[in-house]
């Protein structure tokens, strides 16, 4: 039994799978299904259940993938102590983002993170759709809306404030709405991780009860960025966190409209697979950005 061993078992074990498992780390899988196998005989006992559809861990399973954990993290914490000093965390990092937060919040700050960390290779998706963190090999994730009960670590780190949005052009031609019996004569852009589904309108508060008013929709995007151009273009309204649009409010390319009728402050969390066990690469990651969002939240809130 080698730590190369405990490696891919811990990869096949996360992601169920070892056609996946063998695809992220650049191996057949024969030689994926043969190491699982050899560990399997040197442990003594079956450590997963394979059917056609799916792979399960036994109890004997997740018991040695608890212990696997532990010991990679030990061998990565024990390699970094005979790094030079000055060099720090070291491996990769794979994260996902929500656009706007990327680019107003994450990008410009980063710098001063790889600065501290140069040996550190960082990798960021901001695909504006869900990703499967654990199946899609990342390390942690930034999610904005209510979670599903996914089993992951979710640690809490502010709320995003929300407003309504117009160009001056679309208000020109259309009138600004003031109630919801204007909307009538309105139309809504709708946003959508996935094409295909659509809102039923626009969206708003009374007191802590969510309601929406039918709409009309003129288009669906499934960007942020094609969703604020959209709305730049004259193409109807759209209802946004407040923090992505304030440079094109003060710029004078979007215009706030119907303040009393805004969508309820949507959550953003922070995702990782693991509390125990968790590279210390990982862990300052973590740490790091919750350190640079949760103050752009608060201010972006008040």
């Amino acid at each position: 039994m080698d730590l190369d061993s405990i490696r891919i078992f811990d990869r096949v074990a996360e992601l169920q799978s070892f056609t996946q498992a063998a695809e992220q780390l650049n191996l057949t899988k024969s030689r994926v299904s043969t190491v699982v196998q050899q560990l399997e005989q040197h442990i003594g006992t079956r450590l997963l259940q394979r059917t056609t559809r799916q792979v399960r861990l036994t109890t004997d399973g997740e018991r040695f993938l608890d212990g696997c954990k532990a010991l990679l993290n030990d061998a990565e914490q024990l390699k970094s102590m005979f790094q030079p000093a000055a060099s720090g965390l070291h491996g990769s990092l794979r994260i996902e983002l929500p656009t706007t937060l990327a680019r107003d919040v994450v990008m410009p700050q980063l710098p001063e993170f790889l600065a501290l960390h140069p040996l550190l290779e960082v990798g960021i998706s901001t695909s504006d759709h869900l990703v499967d963190l654990v199946k899609e090999g990342f390390d942690c994730v930034v999610r904005v809306g209510a979670l599903a009960d996914t089993g992951l670590i979710a640690r809490p780190l502010g709320m995003m404030a929300m407003c309504n949005l117009a160009s001056p052009a679309y208000l020109s031609q259309h009138g600004t709405p003031h109630t919801l019996a204007d909307l009538a004569q309105h139309r809504i852009i709708h946003y959508a991780s996935k094409l295909g589904t659509q809102g039923a309108g626009w969206e708003y508060r009374i007191g802590p009860k969510r309601v929406v008013e039918p709409m009309r929709c003129a288009l669906v995007v499934n960007g942020a960025d094609a969703y604020e151009a959209a709305c730049v273009a004259g193409l109807g309204l759209i209802q946004a966190p407040a923090h992505g649009v304030q440079a094109l409010v003060n710029q004078g390319f979007l215009v706030k409209v119907m303040p009393d009728l805004t969508a309820a402050p949507m959550p953003v969390s922070l995702l990782y697979p693991h509390r125990k066990h968790m590279a210390p690469r990982v862990s300052a990651c973590v740490n790091w950005l919750a350190k640079v969002i949760e103050p752009y939240l608060a201010q972006a809130g008040q």
